[in-house]
């Protein structure tokens, strides 16, 4: 809070076990001083459900996306140039009388294509002609507990660690095939397992663990806590800043160096360079 930097939060499998429902966890904290978090999407068109300005037709609490916009006193100071996704993974369900985790849901899903589709088709609005923008602007996900084929990255190349069996749902919702699908996300950020650190490529889509930042969860002795660090960088015109060209990500440890570890790219505008 002292920096007074903007911040976005969304709900684990744990947070509704005190004295806050879901709902009102999400609310509570799209109030807190400098968040930009939201409780649901804002409801848009005559077929949604209204409650107020907030989509009822979607399941969970914590499903928005936040838009990024170009360099102040740059031609795309007021367009949007990135875009993140966060989503309710839920906390925990009852499948054919088996206890498993939450899963993003059919709505969530039909939600996430929509605004991908317009935001998209903001790029025919967009002049390109100084390449100021790649044919598909990229977009981030983040939510907590990881789909179902994230177990296949055992058997693939990772960067980072795979230390504990990957805690997901026995509902396979389809979360791969509609990001694969709607083409923007670039990289999908999750946590729930707190000792898995790495990333994997799965269709094309970089799938990454954060590492257990937190001192309040399980961790494994020996093993410095961790943050992950996503880093944007913007391409540089001739005279002015222009779209996003590159993604990158590292893990900071909570060592006696803050070490950096593992850096790697997620996504390049212009891989030939």
């Amino acid at each position: 809070m002292e920096s007074g930097l903007p911040w976005a939060a969304i709900l684990g499998n744990h947070d509704q076990e005190s004295t806050m429902n879901r709902a009102e966890l999400m609310s509570f904290i799209s109030l807190m001083d400098y968040s930009v978090s939201q409780t649901n999407p804002s409801a848009e068109g005559p077929s949604r459900s209204l409650k107020g300005s907030m989509m009822t037709d979607i399941d969970g609490f914590g499903n928005y996306n936040l838009r990024v916009y170009g360099a102040p006193g740059s031609h795309l100071a007021n367009s949007s140039i990135f875009n993140l996704f966060f989503l309710d993974s839920g906390d925990r369900a009852v499948v054919q009388g088996v206890r498993t985790y939450g899963w993003i849901k059919e709505s969530q899903l039909r939600w996430v294509h929509g605004i991908s589709q317009r935001f998209q088709g903001q790029m025919s609005d967009t002049d390109q002609s100084a390449d100021a923008l790649p044919p598909t602007i990229p977009a981030l996900g983040f939510f907590h507990i990881p789909i179902p084929e994230i177990r296949q990255l055992y058997y693939k190349k990772i960067v980072g660690q795979f230390q504990e069996a990957v805690a997901c749902s026995s509902v396979n919702s389809g979360v791969l095939e509609t990001l694969v699908s709607i083409g923007d996300v670039k990289a999908v950020f999750m946590g729930h397992d707190h000792t898995n650190d790495f990333c994997g490529n799965l269709d094309g889509i970089w799938f990454c663990y954060g590492g257990g930042i937190g001192y309040h969860g399980y961790g494994k002795a020996g093993w410095p806590r961790r943050a992950r660090v996503i880093f944007a960088e913007l391409g540089k015109g001739d005279k002015a800043w222009m779209g996003v060209e590159r993604i990158k990500t590292w893990k900071r440890l909570d060592d006696e160096k803050l070490s950096k570890v593992d850096e790697q790219v997620l996504w390049d505008h212009r891989p030939s360079r």
